[in-house]
């Protein structure tokens, strides 16, 4: 559970340029948005990767 918290916490530190960019209209703050979703797909992309490498260790050991 500790990736999830992991995920959790990086997508609180995006909330803030989230409501600047979609309420307020801020264009900075939508660059800063874009930055955040791209280090969020790497975070999945590397979750994804370990998930799948802890399955091919456990179909191998069984």
């Amino acid at each position: 559970m500790n990736r999830y918290k992991e995920l959790l916490d990086l997508l609180a530190t995006f909330e803030k340029d989230f409501e600047k960019f979609y309420d307020k209209g801020n264009k900075s703050a939508g660059t800063r948005v874009r930055k955040a979703m791209n280090e969020l797909k790497r975070k999945a992309q590397d979750i994804r990767k370990e998930v799948q490498d802890m399955k091919a260790t456990e179909t191998a050991s069984a």
